[in-house]
């Protein structure tokens, strides 16, 4: 644990040394507000001519304004965390290999298991912050009614999952090169394509329609912004996760066995 805890203060330290955090959390908080700022004005603007029909026709469609915003301003991080999150975790080992620094960690005294836990941790960390970031405008809600908080629960349970699946994908993708550009574009690449999924299996058929379905990493993050929490989705995003840190250390290991 040791071990796995300096790799993460390390690579958070890193982090805050060069442009990329600051860069990422500028673009996101100023994204993030953006978005809120325009659903909320829409949730507000519909709520405000339901009382105008409530008041002329006697009847009006209530909604539950704080769980609209709260699934909508969510589900569009879920966009956002595409394209931000291979940003964070494109130079975790591409950065390494193309410093000649990979042959020193590898070496150090610790296991490939213990580099990739850290690795993951430190990006997941950093994950972390940019959605506490998000907090602020969803704060509003709080400060001005009392929303349910179980809805919003659940949509941030699906949030966390789902950047866990993101991360460990961008993990062992920069394994796979020393450029981290192209790492990063190739995170962006698969994690958009397994986001497609569910569009594409509309055209398919079965059994190849409820594979591609399943596969889908925005299909298993519907229920959550629903304010559903469904245990299968659970057990697909920690697979997910598993998995790609299972093929980031078999990469790994790879590399030490080629040294």
């Amino acid at each position: 644990m040791r071990n796995i805890l300096a790799i993460v203060e390390r690579e958070l330290r890193a982090y805050f040394i060069s442009p990329i955090a600051y860069v990422v959390l500028t673009a996101f908080l100023l994204l993030s507000g953006i978005v809120f700022q325009g659903i909320l004005t829409q949730v507000m603007d519909y709520q405000m001519r339901s009382s105008l029909q409530s008041a002329q026709l006697g009847r009006a469609t209530p909604i539950d304004g704080p769980a609209i915003i709260s699934q909508q301003f969510l589900g569009t991080m879920s966009v956002l965390l595409l394209f931000m999150i291979p940003m964070v975790t494109m130079g975790l080992f591409a950065e390494e290999k193309r410093r000649g620094t990979i042959e020193l960690l590898l070496t150090a005294p610790m296991t490939d298991l213990q580099v990739v836990l850290g690795k993951f941790f430190s990006a997941v960390a950093f994950f972390l912050i940019l959605l506490m970031a998000s907090w602020l405008p969803m704060s509003v809600l709080y400060l001005y009614g009392s929303p349910a908080s179980g809805p919003i629960f659940s949509n941030y349970l699906g949030i966390v999952l789902y950047g866990f699946a993101l991360v460990g994908i961008g993990l062992f993708v920069s394994t796979l090169t020393e450029n981290q550009i192209i790492s990063g574009i190739l995170g962006f690449v698969i994690a958009l394509a397994m986001w497609f999924f569910d569009l594409l299996a509309a055209r398919a058929e079965q059994p190849t329609k409820a594979i591609m379905e399943y596969l889908s990493v925005i299909s298993h993050l519907q229920d959550f912004m629903k304010g559903v929490i469904v245990t299968s989705n659970i057990i697909f995003y920690l697979s997910l996760t598993i998995l790609t840190l299972f093929l980031t250390y078999r990469s790994i290991d790879s590399l030490r066995w080629r040294g």
